[in-house]
């Protein structure tokens, strides 16, 4: 085993709030530099970036995997991870139809921009990312194993777009074996949040819209390596 050093939760300009510099290149050399080893590309509903970021990788010691941040019609966050660029942008395009047909207006939204490798633009994309898909949360998983991946609920422990404050707990019934908590100091310093702690594998993720707010190398989980399945392995365990 070793200390893989991760980010699983970055948006790239795909995202329309996700800022301009987020091109592939520059994520995945921020990345680098700040001494991360496996990351994950997780536009709003979609994957049409994540290819482009491990291509512009290629040559650094640093694995990207395809994923997107779901949003259920419950308006609930969920990230999904993927275990290749095929099974993903199928995933993420089923997503996309799930949307409602709302068009983006740049200039309240910003850009959902698909560059390549070399950031040059390939395209955009005319339906608003960040709505609501007609999936329920408890389909997610289905959804995500469906394409070989696998679903974690995201931000837990914020008070918008999080299963906690759409629900107030996470129910029994739904299959997830992993969280993520932005604040975990904060969030396991109150007694009635420490089970999570025993239920579940916690990741603490950046969420990162901005180049400079991707995580520095200071959360890691012990993998046997840094590849997709290792991942999953490890993730899906019961706890």
């Amino acid at each position: 085993m070793e200390k893989v050093f991760y980010d699983l939760h970055i948006h790239s300009c795909l995202s329309p709030c996700g800022d301009d510099l987020m091109t592939p290149p520059n994520i995945a050399n921020m990345a680098w530099l700040k001494g991360l080893q496996l990351i994950a590309v997780t536009d709003h509903n979609s994957c049409r970036n994540a290819r482009a970021v491990a291509e512009a990788a290629k040559e650094l010691p640093l694995t990207v995997i395809p994923g997107i941040e779901l949003t259920t019609a419950e308006e609930i966050h969920v990230v999904c991870l993927f275990p290749g660029f095929d099974e993903g942008e199928a995933a993420g395009a089923y997503a996309e139809s799930l949307l409602p047909p709302v068009p983006n207006r740049e200039e309240i939204f910003g850009r959902q921009e698909i560059r390549d490798q070399e950031e040059n633009l390939l395209g955009t994309i005319d339906r608003l990312l960040i709505n609501a898909t007609s999936l329920s949360v408890d389909d997610v998983p289905a959804f995500a194993a469906h394409y070989g991946g696998f679903a974690f609920p995201a931000h837990i422990d914020k008070s918008a777009n999080s299963i906690l404050s759409a629900f107030g707990c996470i129910p029994e019934h739904l299959p997830f074996t992993t969280v993520e908590v932005a604040r975990p100091e904060h969030f396991f310093s109150l007694p009635e949040n420490k089970h999570y702690q025993s239920r579940f594998h916690i990741v603490t993720d950046s969420d990162a819209h901005q180049l400079e707010l991707i995580s520095e190398a200071e959360h890691f989980l012990s993998l046997p390596g840094t590849d997709f399945s290792a991942l999953r392995s490890f993730l899906t365990a019961a706890k």
